[in-house]
């Protein structure tokens, strides 16, 4: 708790967001915890900096990998596309068969991946906030919306063959 400050401090400088920052340090915080019940740590602090920073990297190297699966940047082309202009029937139709097709693809999906999957991509709740409805960890609830996208992709590619 003293070095709270200063952790968020240091995270929000290596993810560029105070929001994500203090999740990880929370994070960072029930790691450390749960390694200080199993053995004496002789650096705390270093060990929690350490912790953070490593949650930094791997949260960036998942934002990374889920931009490469969802390929954000295309969607986010279209959506504003789709706004500017009114579409014909032809594209209307054609998507109303790609939201019928991720449909299907979620209806097949494990029950805790879809409520992961449509947690965090419909309902904009955060990987931790799944974690806690689903009571699993925050890694699994990443894992879970991945998979989720993933089917979810490779379900609308296989369709539009």
């Amino acid at each position: 708790m003293t070095h709270q400050r200063a952790l968020v401090d240091y995270a929000s400088s290596l993810t560029g967001s105070r929001a994500q920052a203090e999740d990880l340090v929370q994070e960072a915080w029930l790691r450390f915890d749960e390694a200080s019940k199993r053995r004496f740590l002789e650096d705390a602090r270093g060990y929690l900096y350490r912790i953070v920073r490593n949650l930094a990297l791997d949260s960036r190297r998942r934002a990374a990998r889920e931009d490469r699966l969802i390929l954000r940047d295309d969607f986010e082309q279209a959506t504003n596309s789709c706004a500017d202009q009114t579409p014909t029937p032809e594209a209307i139709a054609l998507q109303r068969e790609e939201i019928r097709f991720v449909m299907e693809a979620m209806a097949e999906l494990p029950e805790r991946t879809r409520i992961a999957f449509e947690m965090h991509r419909f309902g904009g709740a955060k990987l931790r906030e799944i974690a806690a409805f689903l009571d699993i960890s925050v890694s699994l609830a990443n894992l879970l919306v991945l998979d989720g996208a993933e089917h979810c992709k490779q379900r609308l590619a296989r369709a539009k063959r």
